[in-house]
């Protein structure tokens, strides 16, 4: 192996005026919003420790020099072709990011207050501009995230659709960890932005190891990655909990259920290609049913226990062995033989509800479709008691995910962030108040939580929110998400056959749905019906000018007017058919459910500002069957 070097490097130092390729075997980019959020969500916490908002009244940022910096570990490069051996994940996410920001800096800032950022994601050689993570079939993608902050072509290759999604990822979650931490005492400043973008680029570090050949490249990839047997928390936890077991038949029982569940644990994680499956669990485990604190969300605040089982819970078991009734050797064997065993095939069975719909466990696949699942599985392990039987585990089960996309949608239709840093305070203290409690007293604090909903504010947030709901690029999933609710409402209350929430939010479906606007995108025709343009688009984006459609017909039809659309919609899915006259002829079942739920759908000859709200009215009738806390009595 020839000279290898290592160096530290900031951001700026690593991305500035480079140009990196990524060898095509590769070049998938396979983050999914949980890393994203993850590495947000720490990027924030580690920037909020070091910003004062008393920075924000200096006349520069030279501050930031002091601010404690934050590591992110190894690049491998191939110095031949400057080629990422390893670290792309990492730096396709930062650049994302990056455009998030620079897009967000030219928004909001003047051109002499905002950072120099343009270097780091695209640099000029040869006389143009190209992109410094130089990868052929993502430029046009990038540019248009880079242009518009959006891309609008359609989305066939695996690694471009993952690369949109992640963008809009950061955009929802940045804004809901720079914003929404709702117990914050400090008040937000858009000016904190330009802090944070300087800190980024600055006081972010990774360690840049450079060989001279590929071959060298993987061999230093191989020996960081491979060699050796590293324990990991959970074999840590596994040693003490065993050691603590004086009995050694027992000892040897309980080891061979901890292997058991292992190895189960590591087949759904593998098969989610999840590298952390069993320490995801066991975090969530300890903070369901022991935390008994949360780091307060102000400067200087101390881990508490919700903090410290996320970054060592094998030390915080051993510290808080009394806190979880570990007392004698019969306690610690029966923590694994029981506790241990019985949470574990309850987060694999979360898990399988998560990933596949089950009807009897709907809420927790919708939740999931929202991308709460950290702290949905939390709050559910919180509800059982070890005691319960399979019967009232299952009904807690259905309960507390039932009170989760309550909360969810109150929350969204509120425009308040649904991001894990906005909800974790406000779950967790939810997770203390059921924890173990009897099914009965669990329907009485969650129908009192989600009925008395505020925000920061003091704001009650109520399903009202709905009536003034519209699509933003903010909420666009949970548009979708509740678009295809109400449709499967509907054609479930109407028998419609073979009716399918998931097939409305499959993203992987070749010819997945899409958000049509019913208004045509066309101001110059419908001119006449609105004040402005400006009154126009707004009206255009509320929720009631929005149905889903399949992607190829959503292109076709935008233009189209609506006297041309409202033939077409007749023959899609029934909430687009319900605006035709014609559904309203020979459809038994579904006048039945109109008259059975009072809700007054009709056909109509034209659309504009009027009908939009009528149409938003009846989705608010729609929401308050759907999301009512009376559906808690039935569990």
């Amino acid at each position: 192996m020839k000279d290898i070097q290592g160096k530290e490097r900031n951001l700026q130092d690593l991305l500035a005026n480079k140009k990196y390729t990524i060898p095509f075997y590769q070049r998938e980019y396979q983050w999914e919003r949980k890393q994203v959020e993850e590495l947000i969500n720490d990027l924030m916490d580690e920037f909020d420790d070091s910003f004062n908002p008393e920075h924000l009244n200096l006349q520069d940022r030279s501050c930031i020099i002091e601010y404690a910096s934050y590591y992110m570990g190894s690049v491998i490069l191939n110095t031949q072709d400057n080629a990422i051996i390893d670290g792309q994940q990492r730096l396709t996410t930062l650049t994302l990011l990056l455009i998030y920001l620079d897009n967000l800096q030219k928004e909001k800032f003047s051109e002499d207050e905002q950072s120099e950022i343009k270097s780091l994601i695209c640099s000029k050689s040869y006389g143009s501009y190209s992109f410094n993570m130089n990868v052929e079939e993502r430029t046009k993608c990038l540019e248009s995230l880079y242009k518009t902050g959006k891309y609008t072509d359609e989305l066939t290759d695996p690694s471009i659709k993952n690369i949109c999604d992640r963008y809009a990822d950061i955009v929802e979650i940045f804004q809901a960890a720079l914003t929404e931490n709702e117990t914050s005492e400090e008040s937000i400043n858009d000016k904190k932005i330009l802090f944070f973008i300087d800190w980024l680029i600055n006081k972010v570090f990774f360690i840049e190891i450079k060989t001279d050949n590929e071959q060298d490249a993987y061999k230093v990839f191989v020996t960081m990655n491979d060699r050796g047997l590293r324990l990991t928390s959970s074999d840590m936890l596994k040693g003490y909990l065993l050691s603590q077991i004086t009995d050694n038949a027992k000892r040897t029982s309980a080891n061979k259920i901890w292997k058991d569940q292992l190895t189960k644990l590591n087949k759904v994680g593998t098969a989610l290609e999840e590298k952390d499956f069993v320490g995801d669990f066991i975090r969530d485990w300890l903070r369901a049913q022991y935390a008994d604190s949360v780091k307060e969300n102000k400067k200087g605040a101390l881990p508490q226990d919700f903090d410290l089982i996320g970054t060592g819970f094998h030390k915080w078991v051993k510290d808080n062995a009394l806190k979880l009734g570990l007392r004698s050797s019969d306690d610690y064997y029966l923590f694994i033989t029981e506790n241990f065993k019985e949470f574990s095939n309850l987060y694999i069975k979360l898990n399988e509800y998560v990933r596949k719909y089950n009807p009897d466990f709907e809420y927790i696949y919708y939740n999931a479709n929202r991308s709460i699942t950290s702290l949905q599985y939390q709050l559910e392990m919180a509800a059982i008691d070890i005691n319960d039987s399979d019967d009232m585990k299952n009904r807690k089960l259905k309960l507390v995910s039932c009170y989760m996309d309550q909360y969810i949608v109150r929350r969204v239709v509120n425009f308040k962030s649904v991001g894990y840093s906005a909800i974790k305070y406000a779950i967790f203290t939810l997770t203390r108040q059921i924890r173990r409690r009897n099914i009965d007293e669990i329907k009485v604090i969650l129908k009192n939580t989600v009925q008395s909903l505020k925000d920061k504010d003091d704001k009650v947030l109520t399903l009202e929110g709905i009536k003034n709901f519209y699509l933003n690029n903010f909420f666009k999933w949970h548009v979708q998400h509740i678009l295809a609710r109400f449709t499967d409402y509907v054609e479930r209350g109407s028998e419609v056959p073979e009716t399918s929430f998931e097939k409305y939010v499959d993203t992987n479906r070749k010819n997945r749905y899409d958000i049509e606007h019913i208004t045509p995108n066309d101001y110059l025709a419908n001119k006449d019906k609105y004040v402005d343009e400006k009154e126009f688009e707004s009206q255009r984006n509320m929720l009631g000018d929005l149905i889903l459609l399949p992607a190829d017909k959503n292109r076709s039809y935008q233009d189209m007017p609506f006297s041309e659309k409202v033939e077409k919609y007749f023959g899609e899915n029934l909430l687009a058919k319900t605006l035709n006259h014609k559904c309203y002829e020979n459809n038994p079942r579904f006048l039945k459910f109109k008259s059975d739920n009072n809700l007054d759908f009709k056909g109509y000859d034209d659309f504009d500002k009027n009908t939009i709200h009528e149409r938003q009215e009846l989705y608010y009738n729609l929401a308050k069957r759907i999301w009512n806390p009376d559906n808690f009595d039935i569990f």
